[in-house]
C-alpha cells in the first residue's frame, strides 16, 4: 500500500486559456501541482502561477522532458500527470489514484473511449503483442515514484514507448475508463506519431530478443 503525497505533473505549452481551470480544479484532488511551462509566449506561466501551481520554465526542450523534469521536481509518492488543455478531467484522478494507493498496481491508465489518429491506432497494434493495453497513449496516468524516476521515457512522446518500458520494468499495469473533453490537437503530433512508430517497433522487437 503507497502511502503519502499526490502530485500531479502538467506539461504546458501556450495554454494560457485553460492552464488556470486546470489547475484549480487539479488542486482539489492532489498535494501539490507542478506545472512545466517548455516556452510559453502566451503567459502560460503567469497564469498557472497565479492559480495555485508550481511552475517550472524550460525552453522548447518537448512533451518528454517536461514530463520527466516535473517528475523529478515534485515530491509525491503517487504522481499524477495529465494534460493542461482541458482534455482530462481532474474530477477522475481518484479513479486513476486509488489502484496504486492500494498496491494493486504501479501504473494506471486513464484509457481513452476512440483512439483519435490512425498513427496511435497502429503503434496500438504493435503495442498489444507484446502489453494487453488499450490505450497506449494516453497523458492521463497515475504511478508510483518508484517506477517514475527510473522511466527513461525516449521517442518523441510517450504513446507506447511509457507502457512498453514500464512493462519491460515489471510494472503492474492497469486500465480505468476515463472521459475524455475534445481538444484539437495540434498536426505537428500526428506527424511525431510516425517517428515514434519506428521507435515503438524497435523496442518490440528488442523485448522479443
Amino acid at each position: 500500500m503507497v502511502r503519502g503525497i499526490i502530485s500531479a505533473v502538467i506539461p504546458a505549452y501556450n495554454e494560457a486559456n485553460t492552464v488556470s481551470e486546470v489547475v484549480a480544479e487539479t488542486l482539489k484532488y492532489v498535494d501539490e501541482v507542478w506545472v512545466v511551462d517548455d516556452g510559453s509566449e502566451d503567459g502560460t506561466y503567469k497564469r498557472a502561477s497565479q492559480a495555485g501551481a508550481q511552475v517550472i520554465q524550460q525552453h522548447h526542450k518537448g512533451y518528454i522532458q517536461a514530463i520527466k523534469r516535473g517528475i523529478i521536481s515534485c515530491q509525491g509518492d503517487v504522481v499524477v500527470t495529465l494534460d493542461a488543455d482541458g482534455e482530462h478531467q481532474p474530477s477522475e484522478i481518484p479513479l486513476l489514484v486509488e489502484p496504486v494507493i492500494a498496491g494493486k498496481a504501479d501504473l494506471v491508465l486513464g484509457s481513452r473511449g476512440k483512439i483519435p489518429s490512425f498513427s496511435e491506432r497502429m503503434i496500438g497494434m504493435l503495442v498489444r503483442t507484446t502489453v494487453p493495453v488499450r490505450d497506449h497513449g494516453t497523458g492521463f496516468r497515475a504511478m508510483t515514484r518508484e517506477l517514475a524516476v527510473n522511466l527513461d521515457i525516449v521517442g518523441t512522446c510517450t504513446c507506447g514507448t511509457l507502457v512498453l518500458e514500464a512493462h519491460a520494468k515489471g510494472a503492474r499495469i492497469v486500465e480505468v475508463p476515463v472521459e475524455i473533453a475534445h481538444v484539437e490537437k495540434k498536426r505537428k503530433r500526428k506527424w511525431n506519431h510516425i517517428y515514434q512508430l519506428g521507435i515503438v517497433a524497435y523496442l518490440v522487437l528488442l523485448g522479443k530478443k
